[in-house]
């Protein structure tokens, strides 16, 4: 194992404060992208046809190209605007914590409300509502891990009643390989998957479209530096190889999934689609909700050594409150809002994310810069903050009464689903995350 580099969490500085205003029209008070976020992501100007790099301020997008060809940015901030300026942001998050914060340091100048760029700057906006956003890197590989551990037990109730937590579970931050190819960003339809399907009192399985589709609430996690085949990462240093943030949507066929996941876990149950917000938000944007990680249950094992790492167990944690809200048709045809069906929060990781990405490269294996880690569904322990209906509807047993007199145990077609995110505090501006949003198309 490579020498463990010093833990380097971002630290509070003037990009957090308070009292910063933007020019930028709408960004103060803005519930998402308010100039104490400015998160990164790829978009497409109304009448052009290449994507490039942006960041949202609040009802716009900074154009980087743009703002690179005015000569707004100079040494380590222009070499990441650079970076960040094409069709992907691969290149960008490869270059690590340095460039980007300072990119992100001449990103808050520029837009404040005393700028004296603003008149260069105003050229380089568009407004988000004109704009398409497409997945913000390349995604060469995508890991879902399995860090919410009333999740894990709950679904286990449901698949093992006898042994629901099996006791791997409190060692190893489990996860499986998940499809890359399928992640789309929000807005984009899923179509319902047809598998195999089993009912218990069956002789033999059926290939039908899937009656059992599931969302699951998720935290996403970018990869920034990657590291060499053979070398793995130490948990002291993973955070380092962090570069930022999303939701996620891991969509899943319950009844394809609970056919086929044994003996090797799932596969066509979880392959057919991903659903991601559109922007990466930097774990410089989250530095001032950084939490402790929650002490483990008295009695539970602590984390062998090379998952343990003191600095991460103090401020390795972060407080973000996630949201689940449906929206069915007669939902729409009604004129009603979307209904929340859960509210939970990051804090219930049993694992930290730098302990996924130790974890993760332990045995050797590479990490390259745009890959995508998922957390796994993160449920509250109360029924209120279960984050996927499998846990709501206890495994479909009870329907979920919704404010357009239908019900629910398992998603139908026209359903759409929407995941949100606020990190909020006291003394701190509140910033969100963008939707994760898709709606679900009839089986092909």
């Amino acid at each position: 194992m490579s020498e463990a580099t010093p833990h380097t969490s971002p630290a509070l500085d003037h990009t957090h404060d308070p009292a910063l205003r933007s020019w930028v029209p709408g960004a103060d008070g803005h519930a998402e992208f308010p100039i104490q976020n400015l998160p990164f992501g790829v978009f497409t100007p109304p009448g052009e046809a290449v994507p490039r790099g942006g960041v949202a301020i609040g009802d716009s997008i900074l154009d980087l190209a743009a703002a690179s060809l005015a000569g707004l940015f100079t040494g380590e901030a222009e070499q990441a605007a650079s970076a960040a300026s094409g069709t992907a942001l691969n290149a960008f998050l490869a270059l690590g914590a340095p460039p980007r914060r300072a990119l992100r340091a001449r990103l808050s100048a520029i837009l404040a409300a005393d700028s004296p760029d603003r008149e260069q700057a105003a050229h380089c906006l568009h407004k988000a509502v004109d704009c398409a956003l497409h997945l913000p890197t390349r995604i060469g590989d995508y890991t879902d891990f399995y860090v919410g551990i009333h999740h894990a037990t709950n679904v286990g109730k449901v698949f093992r009643p006898e042994n629901p937590l099996l006791p791997n579970y409190k060692y190893v931050p489990n996860g499986y390989h998940g499809r890359a190819s399928s992640v789309r960003t929000s807005g984009t339809d899923v179509r319902r998957p047809r598998g195999q399907l089993k009912a218990p009192d069956a002789e033999a399985p059926r290939y039908a479209p899937c009656e059992r589709l599931d969302y699951e609430l998720e935290l996403g996690i970018w990869i920034g530096p990657g590291n060499a085949l053979g070398e793995p990462v130490p948990v002291a240093g993973a955070a380092d190889h962090v570069a930022g943030f999303c939701l996620l949507n891991d969509w899943s066929a319950r009844d394809i999934q609970a056919w086929e996941y044994q003996p090797l876990g799932p596969f066509l149950a979880k392959s057919f689609g991903s659903t991601i917000s559109a922007w990466i938000v930097t774990p410089e944007a989250l530095a001032p909700f950084r939490i402790p990680q929650p002490a483990r249950p008295q009695g539970d094992p602590a984390p062998l050594p090379h998952l343990l790492d003191q600095a991460d167990q103090g401020q390795g944690a972060l407080d973000l409150e996630l949201q689940v809200l449906i929206s069915t048709s007669a939902m729409r045809e009604q004129g009603l809002p979307p209904h929340r069906l859960a509210l939970s929060n990051t804090r219930h990781m049993y694992w930290t994310v730098a302990q996924m990405v130790a974890h993760h490269t332990s045995g050797g294996c590479d990490l390259n810069p745009g890959d995508l880690l998922g957390s796994g569904t993160l449920s509250a322990p109360d029924p209120g903050g279960f984050g996927s209906l499998l846990e709501s509807t206890g495994g479909g047993g009870q329907a979920i009464p919704l404010p357009s007199g239908e019900t629910r145990r398992f998603l139908e077609d026209g359903d759409e689903i929407i995941l949100r995110a606020r990190a909020a505090r006291d003394g701190a501006v509140s910033i969100g995350f963008g939707e994760c949003r898709a709606r679900i198309l009839p089986a092909a």
